[in-house]
């Protein structure tokens, strides 16, 4: 019989305290920054969905095609009872692992991790409507805090792809993945997805395309600080800018102001001010190499175990066995 649970250890006052430290450290540092967690709100993430269809935005595309082609190798390999996802767990990525898993007849339980309740029980409804007898037991929480409140278990895969790894400056990541192991047993494993390290003008042209798609996703986030901390931000004033960091091998996205701009956000109780060209960082976006990948998973107590790319060796998918 199918089941579903979920437990809650983000809820939307915690969001908002959390949102509301954030953005007054951010805004308040210099340079000033942003979290990009807070892209996502509905129209973010509809946008951002718009962006992994345009021909310039390829990591989708490449990450798909991995999956594709090794989600039987990687049911067969890991064997995995529970499939803990850290992200959305409806895309078509996620339904390839559980595809293969299934089939491979050792899948019981799916452990999706969400900061958002109604994505989460929405993607739930969908997973367990399609997976008879499957167990869904969502998590609301955020993956850089909760991972110690995953339901305890064993036998488990976890995936984190889309090469949000790279949102993590390397602290964080360091952080992060050392985290991930200290919840899992000897022997458990994890599915991680890391965009790779190419020609700048290829990078560049996926974070500005021209259709202008995600610089409407990237000012988008200012309309999520108006509505939700009383600002008065106008979008105008910014232009999106995407940048190739070359020393730290990663694509920063910017809002760079046009003009001398002062705004408020009420609900902090915050005049922010931009200077003209003043820029606001509100994503990195880490490129991998491999031997960086397995460095920092070695480092973490992971051993790499599989690494393979998509045709063109654009984006990596590594799998990963947490070591002795």
């Amino acid at each position: 019989m199918t089941e579903t649970v979920v437990d809650v250890h983000l809820t939307a006052a915690d969001a908002a305290q959390s949102l509301r430290a954030d953005v007054r450290a951010g805004l308040t540092a210099s340079p000033k920054w942003l979290s990009p967690k807070y892209f996502y709100d509905a129209r973010g993430s509809r946008l951002f969905e718009d962006i992994t269809r345009l021909p310039e935005y390829y990591p989708t595309r490449a990450e798909r095609e991995v999956l594709a082609e090794r989600a039987v190798e990687i049911a067969v390999t890991t064997g995995a009872r529970r499939l803990v996802e850290l992200g959305s767990g409806s895309s078509e990525k996620t339904r390839l692992l559980l595809t293969a898993l299934t089939s491979a007849g050792t899948l019981r339980e799916f452990v999706p991790l969400d900061v958002s309740a109604s994505a989460l029980r929405e993607a739930a409804a969908s997973v367990v409507a399609d997976y008879p007898g499957l167990t869904v037991h969502g998590v609301v929480g955020d993956f850089t805090q909760h991972l110690g409140l995953l339901p305890p278990s064993d036998s488990r895969l976890v995936a984190f792809l889309g090469g949000t790894v790279g949102n993590l400056i390397p602290e964080e990541r360091e952080k992060f993945l050392r985290s991930v192991r200290d919840v899992l047993g000897t022997g458990e494993w994890l599915l991680l997805g890391t965009d790779l390290v190419k020609a700048p003008d290829v990078l560049v042209r996926a974070y500005d395309d021209a259709r202008g798609v995600t610089a409407e996703f990237n000012r988008n986030v200012l309309l999520v600080l108006n509505r939700e901390l009383d600002g008065n931000f106008d979008v105008d004033d910014f232009a999106h800018v995407a940048r190739w960091n070359a020393e730290q091998e990663w694509i920063e996205m910017r809002l760079r102001a046009r003009r001398p701009v002062r705004a408020r956000l009420g609900a902090l109780d915050l005049d922010v001010e931009f200077a003209e060209g003043e820029e606001l960082r509100t994503e990195v976006s880490a490129k991998f190499r491999r031997d960086r990948v397995e460095s920092e998973l070695r480092a973490a107590g992971f051993e790499l175990h599989r690494w393979w790319t998509d045709s063109r060796q654009r984006f990596a998918v590594s799998l990963a066995r947490a070591a002795g």
